[in-house]
């Protein structure tokens, strides 16, 4: 499917000046670059004929947007393919190396325009890269339409972005290219070429997943391969991979990916999955994630979600997170697998996790009430005197060592914080307090 030379917008990325070689001796992923938006490949639901954009467009309104998605997906073919289809001037700035002066050029430019009767679609690659100042001076041209500001971030906007910009602009998701999008980048490669990839069925699925949703990652690997000699014989899956090093998989520790994952993995146990459980755990590993953060939140973990249903489950990841302290990679880390696997497959509850956060709420509720004079000690006359320890009734000495006494505040009702679930080992807690409440009633008469 041979792509004209002209200056057509990119789906990779800036649209470059054309190439003294000719068209052979321009990039792959620049020969294919779009047209037109229906060329734009596994956007459908904000370019298909019912996706928001689409609808935008053939209202004749189209809004400031930020679109967010992970690298290789469009971002910028997109921007520059709305100004062509709403009939704006398309000028694009790149936050890594724009500052104000930049801006402030750009703005002046674009009310220059303005006055002319022409307006401008002003493209902001990685905006969330602007501080919080510099986005602010984005509002005033948004507001009055000196520009229709179209943004592309890989971060989340809710964190990324300062409220009153997302405010005046529309959040566009846009979705890592799924396995059909990418075979389809892959055919209008081999139809631009006029040759088929050198590769087995199953090594061009691997192809795909080594591109991990990147379109123009995808089309760098397939311009590397079709380098090979024509009559090369077709490639199984063990040699593309050692012919094409595999990048790690989109995870970035400081970022939202690496929230998203440990949710994933927190989720999975506490929904008594250990599959999907350990499929997430490895895939923080094979990111990059240290073992360490990963062993703090299991323990949390065991903490939060398991609880007394079992137990052993809080001293199991101390030793499980020693264990990997003393062993290291990779070794230790088949002690945090087991620990998932344990906790995955434990009874759960949150009753403890309940139960002190309804504590907490009454001490600051309460304020600063005295504990009761009975379980108070009294190691001098004068305490002994004013009442301190009188009445106390050693539990061990009573019938079942339980004394059923009050230890509530005097000012406060006794409160039932809690409420052991009947889930593992919470079941016979639960029994053994059912037991003391009625001996409690029944010794307060």
């Amino acid at each position: 499917m041979a792509r004209s030379p002209a200056h057509a917008p990119d789906l990779f990325g800036e649209s470059p000046s054309p190439t003294t070689g000719g068209d052979a001796a321009r990039p792959l992923a620049d020969r294919l670059r779009p047209r037109v938006l229906a060329e734009v490949v596994g956007q459908e639901q904000l370019l298909g004929t019912q996706g928001a954009i689409a609808r935008m467009l053939d209202r004749g309104s189209l809004a400031s947007l930020i679109l967010w998605g992970p690298p290789g997906v469009g971002k910028t073919t997109i921007a520059r393919l709305l100004a062509e289809a709403a009939g704006l001037r398309f000028t694009a700035l790149s936050a890594v190396f724009s500052g104000v002066a930049d801006l402030k050029r750009a703005f002046d430019e674009a009310r220059a325009r303005k006055s002319n009767g022409q307006g401008t679609l002003l493209f902001v690659d990685e905006i969330h890269r602007f501080n919080r100042a510099q986005q602010d001076g984005f509002l005033p041209v948004v507001e009055d339409g000196t520009v229709t500001l179209v943004g592309a971030t890989t971060e989340n906007p809710s964190f990324a972005l300062n409220g009153a910009l997302l405010s005046r602009c529309q959040v566009m998701v846009l979705k890592r290219l799924d396995d059909a999008a990418l075979d389809l980048l892959l055919t209008r490669a081999e139809e631009e070429t006029a040759r088929p990839l050198p590769l087995q069925p199953e090594a061009r699925g691997t192809l795909r997943a080594m591109a991990d949703g990147d379109g123009r990652y995808l089309l760098n690997l397939a311009e590397q391969l079709f380098a090979l000699p024509p009559r090369t014989k077709p490639l199984d899956t063990a040699a593309l991979s050692t012919l094409l090093a595999k990048r790690a998989a989109l995870y970035d520790k400081d970022r939202e990916e690496h929230y998203n994952l440990i949710s994933a993995l927190h989720k999975s146990m506490r929904g008594s999955d250990p599959d999907a459980a350990l499929y997430w755990f490895a895939r923080m590993l094979t990111g990059g994630e240290d073992p360490r953060f990963i062993a703090r939140r299991l323990t949390r973990f065991a903490a939060e979600d398991v609880g007394m249903a079992d137990p052993r489950a809080l001293p199991l990841a101390i030793a499980a997170w020693e264990t990997y302290e003393r062993l290291g990679s990779p070794e230790g880390e088949l002690a945090l697998a087991q620990l998932v696997v344990h906790l995955a497959t434990a009874p759960k509850s949150n009753a403890v996790y309940a139960a002190f956060g309804a504590a907490m709420r009454a001490a600051k509720e309460t304020g600063s009430l005295m504990p009761p004079r009975h379980i108070l000690n009294a190691p001098t006359k004068l305490m002994k005197e004013i009442g301190y320890g009188t009445g106390y009734e050693y539990d061990h000495d009573a019938d079942e060592a339980f004394s059923g006494q009050d230890y509530f505040p005097e000012e406060m009702r006794r409160q039932s914080f809690y409420r052991p679930t009947d889930r593992g080992a919470e079941a016979a807690i639960g029994e053994r307090m059912a037991r003391w409440d009625a001996l409690r009633r029944k010794r307060r008469g």
